[in-house]
């Protein structure tokens, strides 16, 4: 069976820094995938190569069969490849209806700006977002700025979802809904490749981890595998995080935090 995304021995340097070393991996259709690491781990840098903001040093990238290592932002788009970004920044002088009409109209194939706001306006409702689609976007709290950051991807279409620290800054009841919106998208046959440093995230939502250390791929399973290889307590978890999991694991047979 072929897979949706193949990442094979990808690398990317710059000038000296190698941010990412031969890292491969696979993605299929509905999976909801974890990528975790420290800071500086490669993680973004990673996604911007998937997504065709930066090309790669060696190595490729295959999407629903096809080389696409060297296409660009755009193109990417509108392949079925849409990523949300850790720092949120909605077109500033648009409203949040019309920011996820642009996506709708320039990458998700819409046929005309009364097409792209219908379809725009279903998104906000998944998300939350209709009873303000007539605001500035940047009027919007950080949680909504979030919300609306998940619809302008939505509006792509896309086959595969990226999302990168859309959980950042969030309380608990913030992230609960946010847990529950990815489920719905999932269930649609969205994939989703989350960047992610909340375990209870991560362990709740994945079905594989992948972890980076040092533009690495230091280990790649089950959520509970993964989070017990000693390389990644070594290099990420700690061994103090690494016994609380074990404790609650064998008190409650909660796999997560």
């Amino acid at each position: 069976m072929s897979h949706l995304l193949e990442v094979r021995n990808l690398s990317k340097s710059f000038g000296g820094l190698q941010a990412t070393k031969d890292v491969s991996f696979t993605l299929d259709e509905g999976e909801i995938v974890g990528l975790i690491g420290p800071n500086g781990a490669g993680k973004t840098t990673l996604v911007n190569l998937i997504t065709g903001v930066l090309s790669p040093s060696a190595g490729s990238i295959v999407f629903r069969g096809r080389d696409v290592s060297r296409q660009r932002p755009w193109q990417a788009a509108r392949s079925g490849l849409a990523r949300t970004f850790q720092i949120v920044q909605p077109f500033p002088q648009m409203t949040v209806l019309e920011n996820v009409a642009a996506g709708a109209l320039f990458a998700g194939a819409a046929s005309s700006r009364a097409q792209a706001e219908r379809e725009a306006m279903e998104h906000l409702e998944f998300v939350g977002l209709a009873d303000q689609a007539l605001r500035p976007a940047t009027a919007l709290t950080l949680p909504s700025r979030k919300r609306l950051e998940l619809a302008k991807s939505l509006a792509m279409k896309p086959k595969l979802l990226l999302l990168d620290e859309v959980n950042a800054g969030l309380n608990t009841a913030e992230i609960d809904k946010a847990l529950a919106l990815m489920r719905t998208i999932a269930a649609r046959g969205i994939t989703i490749l989350l960047i992610e440093h909340l375990m209870k995230v991560v362990t709740s939502l994945s079905t594989r981890v992948l972890v980076l250390h040092h533009g690495e791929l230091i280990s790649q399973g089950a959520p509970q595998a993964v989070l017990e290889d000693p390389k990644v307590v070594e290099a990420y978890l700690g061994s103090k995080f690494a016994a609380r999991l074990a404790a609650q694991a064998q008190e409650t047979g909660v796999e997560h935090v």
